[in-house]
C-alpha cells in the first residue's frame, strides 16, 4: 500500500548492471555481474532476463556469452531501467490513496508526492553515459 518510492534490491541490481555492461568493453556475464554486485546468481539472471526482454540488452548464449546493450548509453536512462523492473513509478498526491482527506491538509504537507516526483525526474536526467 506504501506509495512512497523505494529502492529494492532487484532494481539496485539491474541498476548497477547496466552500468557494469555499459562501462564493459565486451560485455559481461551473470556469473560477472553477479560477483561485482555481491548478489545471487539466480537474481541477477532474472532481472538480466526481465532487461533483454524489454530490449535493454542483447543476450548470447554460451561459454563465452553474456549481455551487451542493444541501444547507446545515451539513449537509455535509470527511469527507463528502473520502471522495467518495478512498473511505472505511480505520481500520487495522498499515500493512502484517499480521494477526499479526513482533515484540512494533507498530514505530510504532500511531502511524498514532492519526493517521488524528484526521485523521478534525477532517474530521469540521468543516462548510462553519465557513469562511464
Amino acid at each position: 500500500m506504501s506509495k512512497i518510492i523505494s529502492l529494492s534490491e532487484a532494481a539496485t541490481i539491474g541498476l548497477h548492471s547496466m552500468v557494469l555492461i555499459a562501462r564493459s568493453q565486451e560485455g559481461m556475464n551473470v556469473q560477472s555481474i553477479a560477483d561485482l554486485t555481491a548478489s545471487s546468481r539466480h537474481h541477477v539472471a532474472k532481472i538480466m532476463q526481465r532487461l533483454a526482454k524489454d530490449n535493454f540488452l542483447i543476450s548470447t548464449r554460451g561459454p563465452s556469452g553474456g549481455f551487451v546493450l542493444k541501444k547507446k548509453p545515451t539513449e537509455i536512462n535509470l527511469l527507463d531501467i528502473y520502471e522495467c523492473i518495478e512498473g511505472k513509478i505511480e505520481i500520487s498526491s495522498c499515500p493512502m490513496d484517499h480521494q477526499i482527506c479526513a482533515f484540512d491538509k494533507c498530514l505530510m504537507s504532500n511531502l511524498t508526492q514532492t519526493m517521488t516526483l524528484q526521485v523521478r525526474e534525477y532517474l530521469k536526467s540521468r543516462t548510462l553515459e553519465s557513469y562511464i
